[in-house]
């Protein structure tokens, strides 16, 4: 069973300073909830259960918020204010949050491979960049839909979507067959190419499920693009030497890490709200 969800939430957060000079990007609220919620929620609801998150200095206010306040909860008991804390009640309540930092930032890859310790090296896991907010309002959550996925192919999954030619040099793009409809075999995996090398548009996000043997794998990958261990070179040997999976998700992907992607959520979720 895959219970886990491996959250890297160790970033700086340099293309919003000076919100995230003292503050966790992570923790940046869409309308009254942080992303990193949006993004626990989404693995509850895949059946995950342990939240392993990944820290750095600076980011406590994610440990405290997946917490109890004691002295808030006393202040608002018995108002109406105390049901605007039934989400994260819930999550509290449901969850086991466990936490490790990245001391320095080396890469997803490097990221992913310092939390060996909180999920273990024995059963699959999840991972969700917190940053890249998925929501599917016709049906199943995204990592939902991959662990379904998952239970049939028993191997690393990671979610896909079609972005313009143009900008491919911000992701890794993957190359494969079409084994069913949004299911491809992956054979190549490049990291931010250009547009003249890339071997499709279509795109790795922020959702992955990796077997344990992902970290032997990394712990051999050298460091690549800027300089960092890229957990795209280390899945693209995964499936030269096995077999990796790539799904072009059900839903629509939110560029959080960026100021017009997280506009463009706030804006999304707003109306959602309204109606």
């Amino acid at each position: 069973m895959l219970h886990k969800c491996l959250f890297p939430a160790a970033g700086y957060g340099t293309r919003f300073l000076p919100a995230t000079k003292a503050m966790a990007k992570e923790m940046l609220p869409i309308l009254t909830k942080p992303l990193i919620q949006y993004g626990v929620e989404e693995a509850l609801e895949a059946g995950c259960d342990v939240m392993a998150i990944i820290t750095g200095r600076g980011k406590r206010a994610i440990t405290d918020h997946f917490d109890i306040s004691y002295e808030l909860e006393h202040q608002i008991k018995g108002t109406p204010k105390e049901e605007l804390l039934t989400d994260i009640r819930k999550l509290i309540n449901q969850c086991t949050f466990t936490y490790t930092r990245q001391n320095e930032m080396k890469g997803l890859g490097d990221a992913i491979h310092k939390g060996k310790v909180l999920v273990g090296d024995q059963d699959p896991f999840a991972v969700i960049l917190a940053d890249d907010l998925c929501v599917n309002p016709d049906g199943d959550g995204i990592l939902k839909q991959m662990v379904a996925l998952y239970n049939k192919y028993k191997c690393c999954i990671v979610a896909t979507m079609e972005v313009p030619l143009d900008e491919v040099h911000k992701y890794g793009v993957i190359e494969g067959n079409a084994i069913e409809e949004g299911v491809y075999m992956v054979s190549n995996m490049i990291e931010k190419p250009e547009s003249d090398k890339a071997p499709s548009n279509l795109a790795v996000i922020g959702r992955y499920i990796l077997t344990p043997d992902i970290f032997n794998v990394i712990k051999k990958t050298e460091p690549g693009k800027n300089g960092e261990i890229q957990i795209t070179d280390a899945l693209c040997e995964q499936a030269r030497k096995g077999m990796v999976i790539a799904y072009q998700f059900k839903g629509k992907r939110f560029d959080c890490g960026s100021v017009d992607g997280f506009v463009e959520a706030t804006n999304y979720f707003y109306s959602q709200n309204r109606e």
